[in-house]
C-alpha cells in the first residue's frame, strides 16, 4: 500500500512505515536531503489536495512549536506559531482514506482520543514521548516503568536512556537506540524513533484488511474511554516538563 507521509522531516516516521510495509512517499515544505525515500517539497495540504487519489493511507505530523515546552518562552514573548492539527484532520477526514497525526505531548486537547508512545515500550534506551491519533482501531496495553533520561550535557554511557533534544552528546549513541543511520545530530533531535510508526503502521495495515463494515475506529462519538494510553491518564512523571521537539 502507497502511504503519504506529510510534514515527514528527515525520514524516521516514514522508515518505520517502510518496515511496516509501505510504499512511502514524503512531503515537507523545508528540503529534506536525507530523507531516505521518494520526497516532494510541497505545502503538505496542498500536495494532499492535488495528490490523495494517488495514496492508501496518510500519515501527519504538524508542525509542534505551538505546543511544545522548548517553545513557550518564545511564545511568552510574542512569537506566534499556527496550529495546523484542526486544518490538517479537516483535510484527511475529506480524503476519506485511514489515517495518522502525529504530536507532542503538549498538543493532547487537539487530538481526537491518542495514542501514547515511548521508546521503554519497544525496549529502546530512549525518551521520546509521542501522541498518535488513529482514524482506526489501535489496542490498549500497559506502559512500561519509565527511567530517568540521562542529565543533558552529561557524557552517555552504554545503559543510559537517552534524551536527544537540542545539541545533545551521543550522537552515534542516539543512532543506534532509535534505529536511525542516516541523521544528522540536528535531524535526531526532531526524529521519531521507526518503531513507533512499524508498530503503527502494521495496525493500520490489519485494519484496511476488514470488510467495510467491520472496520473499526478510535473516534466513536461520546466515548469515555480512559487508559494508560489515552489522554488525562498519561504516565505523570519528572519528565512531563522536559522539552519535546517535533519528530
Amino acid at each position: 500500500m502507497k502511504l503519504l507521509d506529510l510534514f515527514c522531516g528527515a525520514g524516521g516516521v516514514g522508515y518505520g512505515y517502510h518496515l511496516a510495509g509501505f510504499d512511502v512517499v514524503g512531503v515537507d515544505i523545508e528540503p529534506q536531503p536525507n530523507y531516505p525515500f521518494e520526497f516532494h517539497q510541497s505545502d503538505a495540504l496542498e500536495f494532499l489536495e492535488l495528490h490523495a487519489h494517488e495514496f492508501g493511507a496518510i500519515h501527519a505530523s504538524p508542525p509542534c512549536q505551538f505546543a511544545t515546552t522548548a517553545s513557550q518562552v518564545w511564545r511568552a514573548k510574542g512569537k506566534h506559531y499556527e496550529n495546523l492539527i484542526p486544518a490538517t484532520r479537516e483535510a484527511l477526514k475529506k480524503t476519506g482514506l485511514p489515517y495518522v497525526i502525529e504530536n507532542v505531548p503538549g498538543a493532547a486537547k487537539w487530538l481526537i482520543d491518542p495514542v501514547y508512545l515511548n521508546g521503554a515500550m519497544f525496549g529502546m534506551l530512549v525518551h521520546r514521548e509521542r501522541l498518535f491519533e488513529c482514524s482506526f482501531e489501535v489496542p490498549l496495553f500497559l506502559l512500561p516503568q519509565l527511567v530517568k533520561p540521562v542529565k543533558m550535557g552529561r557524557p552517555v554511557k552504554a545503559g543510559d536512556v537517552i534524551q536527544p533534544v537540542g545539541n545533545f552528546s551521543g550522537v552515534e549513541y542516539a543512532r543506534k537506540q532509535m534505529g536511525i543511520s542516516w541523521m544528522s545530530q540536528r535531524e535526531l533531535s526532531q526524529a521519531i524513533p521507526p518503531a513507533y510508526t512499524k508498530y503503527i503502521g502494521g495496525l493500520l495495515l490489519a485494519n484496511t484488511a476488514l470488510p467495510p463494515n467491520t472496520a473499526s475506529t478510535r473516534q466513536v462519538e461520546g466515548s469515555a474511554k480512559k487508559s494508560l494510553s489515552t489522554p488525562g491518564a498519561f504516565p505523570v512523571s519528572e519528565h512531563e516538563q522536559t522539552p519535546a521537539t517535533c519528530g
